[in-house]
């Protein structure tokens, strides 16, 4: 029963941070690199500073979750 809510959990987990992970903005790609863009060292701010915590969260409860599951297997 326990190992099922995990199992459940996980996929949950990662459906987010695949999420949160493609919602996530890079600029412009390649083109900075090569000298497009010249701001590629900035800090990020509002929304953009939030999602970039909630993966962390997201990242390290999944990173928990899977431990969990193989302690108890």
């Amino acid at each position: 029963m326990l190992l099922k809510a995990l199992e459940i959990a996980q996929l949950v987990l990662a459906l987010l941070v695949i999420v949160s992970i493609l919602l996530q903005q890079q600029g412009s790609g390649l083109g900075g690199a090569f000298g497009g863009e010249g701001n590629f060292y900035r800090s990020k701010r509002g929304l953009e500073k939030v999602l970039f915590y909630t993966t962390i969260v997201l990242i390290v409860l999944f990173v928990g979750s899977v431990g969990a599951s193989l302690f108890l297997a």
